[in-house]
């Protein structure tokens, strides 16, 4: 069987450094922090008082006040971030089949505001009968961005949601890469969203150890790479790929932005938090999306690491791609755009293909920032260029995107430039 090529012919989000993607872009290539005090609920008593937030968000402006009520944020996002994309396709789903256009979107923990909220609410009245919000159960469950945007669309094709933590939005591309090619459907809406900056999530994140506590000056909380690094900064948003089969998107005039090339999925089997500190499962799962791709090493330019600024986690990325890349390891730019827009978990995929997909389109690396010189980690080489501190132009013909999960799910994606 032949398998057809997939493109890219659409993109939107909403993310801490911007509620489109020109914006976005903008500050992701001055090196701006999103980090800053939450705003959310009263941080006040907890270890980490900051995160990445969305900013200047009304989800009034995208529903009527009654019909926002029945979203959870995490849905709010994916229904912006999905709007944006589908018009940025120019797709005239009037002339489309829409039984083969689907929707697989994800996120990792879904609706935990939704959760919190209506379970406090039982706890603070558990004297009278238990009164629930109807919307509760399909507002917080991690499947319903995907229904939601299939539902407003009218996508009849494959729906569905992908859970594996951090790696969530990743596997979403991957799927919908794959479907495309496997000839299941011609268009897929993919991506993910999450909206976890709430008491429950900063506090067991928090009993972790997992957020940095950087609160007097969180715009530098995040540094991946850095010695002193302390932990990642949770986020929120929500990113989406329109992913196309090339022939149905040139018959259409689409413009391409990007061709999905390969897919890499893998487990660490090591762990239910911490990542193999040898990077055994982040070494297979780069091999598996090169070796799906056929591209060598040597074809890739640069690599939108995971990177959560984490002790352990950016060691072992690096040993990961010494290992897989060798002596191209030095030709490579890296960077963690998580030094910007903080750590999204199921959402992250998504944000970074984006940020792989625009490198490719402007040919310019987004730096990963917050290095200061000489505050250098003994079990990191600094040979590496990891784009510190400032965007750096260069030529991009491929790009991978590492995403790595809490319980040891891997996944990485490859994309390169579209040529005929």
């Amino acid at each position: 069987m032949e398998l057809k090529r997939v493109v890219v012919t659409g993109l939107g989000t909403i993310n801490p450094l911007g509620n489109d993607v020109k914006t976005t872009w903008e500050n992701a290539l001055a090196g701006k922090s999103g980090a800053g005090p939450i705003t959310h609920f009263d941080a006040s008593l907890f270890k980490t008082q900051f995160a990445c937030e969305v900013k200047d968000f009304d989800p009034n402006n995208l529903f009527e006040r009654k019909e926002a009520r029945k979203y959870d944020r995490y849905s709010q996002f994916a229904i912006h971030a999905a709007k944006e994309a589908m018009e940025d396709s120019g797709l005239d789903l009037d002339k489309e089949n829409r039984d083969r256009i689907g929707v697989i979107f994800s996120a990792g923990i879904g609706g935990i505001r939704t959760f919190e909220e209506e379970v406090g609410n039982y706890y603070l009245e558990k004297d009278r009968a238990p009164r629930f919000n109807p919307f509760f159960i399909p507002k917080m469950i991690a499947d319903i961005a995907a229904g939601h945007i299939s539902m407003i669309y009218g996508l009849r094709g494959p729906n569905y949601a992908t859970v594996s933590a951090c790696a969530s939005s990743t596997n979403a591309i991957v799927d919908a890469f794959n479907l495309i090619r496997l000839n299941k459907a011609n268009v897929i809406v993919s991506g993910g969203s999450e909206a976890t900056i709430s008491a429950a999530s900063v506090g067991g994140f928090n009993a972790m150890h997992a957020l940095s506590t950087r609160n007097e000056s969180p715009e530098k909380a995040s540094r991946p790479f850095s010695a002193s690094r302390d932990g990642f900064v949770i986020g929120e948003g929500g990113t989406v790929l329109v992913l196309e089969e090339l022939e149905h998107a040139l018959a259409r005039g689409a413009k391409i932005y990007a061709e999905v090339v390969g897919g890499g999925m893998s487990a660490d089997a090591y762990h239910i938090t911490a990542s193999h500190p040898e990077g055994l499962g982040a070494k297979l799962v780069m091999r598996n999306a090169l070796e799906d791709a056929e591209l060598t090493p040597e074809d890739i330019d640069y690599i939108n690491v995971h990177g959560t600024s984490t002790p352990v986690g950016d060691i072992s990325e690096v040993k990961a791609i010494k290992d897989v890349f060798g002596d191209h390891s030095y030709k490579l730019n890296i960077s963690s755009t998580k030094s910007m827009t903080g750590h999204l978990l199921g959402g992250a995929g998504a944000m970074e293909a984006l940020f792989c997909i625009l490198a490719l389109k402007d040919q310019i690396v987004p730096p990963t920032i917050n290095y200061v010189e000489g505050d250098n980690d003994p079990e990191i080489d600094y040979n590496l260029n990891f784009t510190f501190n400032k965007a750096q132009k260069r030529e991009i013909r491929a790009a991978l995107s590492n995403t790595f999960g809490f319980g040891g799910h891997n996944a990485s994606v490859i994309l390169k430039q579209y040529n005929k």
